[in-house]
């Protein structure tokens, strides 16, 4: 049997997926699997053992979109898939399920896209208080009926870095006169958009109380490109600070997410809101301090082995929590800014101890 799995972004929407690419593997041992998605995404599965093939799908506009498309939709048939799920039910991603023409497309109940498939699976439009994992595992059920719910600790979401990446780190980690033996914490300032970015304030006040508490803590911020001059600010603060410790922080410049990954993986901490690079973080063995602000932990917890220290920080309950991320009803993001730095500290100071477990710290 050939499988054809679509989701085309986010990082972390695709890191959601990857336990329903182990859960097909286990359940089709001899099929092969493919896996369409953009190239922002890709290094996500890229190296993914459950997988045959990762098919890239160019983000371009306009009509060299629709071009790009058609040619994508032409070599998605000549695969002659049997089966296509499409985990991202998104207007791009069912117009390419739909040229496959794969006999057999199972993809979310989307109005004005349900012709678009064979089987269609309900998918409520409200925010529910349910992981985003087991969402993705619901398209799963027409074609393994009997599958068992997933896990955290059964079916974890899973990154397998590019093999160069760790070299990559090693001679960064030189450049830098880092060592394996240092509590590396790794800061990450920026999210996709404005309601999941905690204050550039409060990251200088947290990495500098981090970085003063143990000398052998060294303070990594890491940033999407379109912040690394925020990164750069927090570093330039928190020195201004500690000028007798110049050392206890620094960003990691311009890393690939595969780099990024391994970075992560040699990490004592990471800390982050939610977004790719925190979900990147899960598919580690770091310990996680996730900040969410309109977003619920439930929904996008970091999916692991419970064992494995992974610590929630939000501002609690709030009328306007969740939201949509489209406007902020109170006008002053509320549910970022009554986060304190006080709570992150604690939470970190948490993750960082030994057998510490997973939980929320509100």
């Amino acid at each position: 049997m050939r499988v054809l799995i679509v989701r085309l972004r986010l990082i972390g929407d695709v890191v959601f997926t990857t336990p329903v690419i182990g859960a097909l593997r286990r359940a089709m041992p001899d099929a092969h699997l493919s896996y369409l998605v953009e190239p922002a995404a890709a290094p996500v599965v890229g190296h993914h053992p459950a997988l045959d093939e990762v098919i890239p799908a160019p983000r371009t506009r306009g009509w060299q979109r629709v071009c790009d498309d058609l040619a994508l939709g032409r070599r998605l048939r000549r695969g002659r898939y049997d089966v296509v799920l499409d985990l991202h039910s998104g207007p791009r991603a069912s117009w390419l399920t739909w040229l496959s023409g794969a006999p057999r497309r199972i993809g979310f109940a989307v109005q004005g896209r349900e012709w678009m498939y064979t089987d269609v699976v309900a998918r409520p439009r409200e925010i529910r208080p349910r992981h985003s994992v087991e969402n993705q595992w619901d398209l799963l059920a027409p074609l393994l009926p009997d599958l068992a719910p997933p896990t955290p600790a059964g079916d974890p979401v899973m990154m397998v870095h590019a093999p160069g990446a760790d070299d990559s780190v090693d001679a960064w980690m030189q450049r830098e006169s880092l060592s394996n033996g240092q509590d590396l914490v790794v800061v990450h300032v920026s999210a996709g958009n404005a309601f999941r970015r905690w204050p550039l304030p409060s990251f200088v006040e947290l990495a500098e109380r981090l970085s003063a508490v143990d000398r052998n803590r060294r303070i990594i911020l890491t940033s999407g490109p379109s912040e690394a001059a925020a990164a750069a600010e927090v570093v330039r603060l928190v020195r201004e600070r500690r000028p007798e410790s110049p050392e206890a922080v620094r960003t990691c410049g311009d890393m690939s997410l595969d780099e990024l990954h391994a970075l992560i993986g040699r990490a004592s901490l990471y800390i982050g809101g939610d977004s790719g690079p925190l979900h990147v973080a899960a598919t580690t063995t770091t310990p996680i301090v996730g900040l969410y602000g309109p977003t619920l932990a439930v929904r996008s917890a970091p999916w692991r082995d419970p064992r494995v220290p992974s610590v929630a920080v939000d501002a609690g309950q709030l009328p306007c929590r969740p939201c949509e991320q489209r406007v902020c009803v109170p006008g002053d993001f509320r549910c970022l800014t009554h986060i304190t730095v006080d709570a992150v500290v604690a939470a970190a100071e948490r993750a960082l101890t030994p057998g510490a477990a997973g939980a929320r710290a509100d």
